[in-house]
């Protein structure tokens, strides 16, 4: 534990130690932080690009940098010699959302802190970043659109609209008709509305409502995700 401490508090040195036990700890270090930030990766990510291999990238990858770091250390030739070999290795992998090459940057730096043994760095480092992450799911930074979704439907012509009003205010909080399309004089109209619901959790009971109304047919809800791209 001394020694750990000793370790701990000697990060900012001008020289760093290039022992096999501060390698190894620097791997660990590199190895818990960056699952840290995976899981936080895992656990606010929103959207259909998904990929498993790229979180596994994002704890593969702090551990490769770490180690990179380790083989370079002081030497300049050597730090010239491996961005040649990279220049070698084309990466063809796009990233589809701007928020995973943020957790990649901060990965690629993580790793470069723990191999320059700046460990308080990398501690604070990722304690910070993951609150903001975990702060920015929770409150829906960001969001700009002020309706969950388009809700269309079919009312027929002696059906009535304050009825269907009323279940609209029961179940959303703002509602704004787009557009009313009429085929003919006997024929239901079609209505299309912008809603934004009282409770997400409560969209089927909304179309049970409607639907249980003898006017009204032909109902469909789509909501969209305000966190992802389509």
């Amino acid at each position: 534990m001394e020694r750990l401490i000793e370790v701990l508090g000697s990060s900012n040195r001008w020289f760093p130690d290039n022992s096999l036990e501060t390698m190894v700890l620097s791997l660990l270090m590199a190895f818990v932080l960056a699952q840290v930030v995976a899981w936080v990766y895992t656990w606010t990510h929103t959207g259909l690009s998904y990929s498993r291999s790229f979180t596994q990238s994002l704890l593969l990858m702090a551990v490769v940098v770490t180690l990179v770091m380790f083989v370079i250390g002081n030497n300049i030739i050597t730090a010239f010699g491996l961005i040649g070999a990279m220049a070698i290795i084309r990466f063809r992998n796009v990233l589809k959302d701007t928020r995973d090459t943020v957790f990649v940057f901060f990965v690629l730096i993580l790793g470069m802190a723990t191999g320059t043994q700046r460990y308080m760095t990398s501690i604070v480092g990722t304690a910070v970043f993951t609150l903001l992450a975990v702060y920015m799911h929770y409150t829906a930074f960001g969001t700009l659109g002020r309706f969950d979704g388009h809700l269309s439907l079919k009312l027929a012509t002696d059906g009535d609209e304050d009825e269907l009003t009323d279940v609209l205010r029961r179940f959303c909080r703002s509602i704004k008709r787009l557009s009313i399309r009429q085929s003919g004089s006997t024929n239901p109209s079609s209505y299309l509305f912008q809603i934004r619901l009282r409770d997400r959790k409560r969209q089927n009971a909304l179309l049970d409502a409607l639907g249980s109304l003898d006017a009204v047919g032909d109902v469909s809800l789509v909501l969209r995700d305000e966190l992802s791209e389509v």
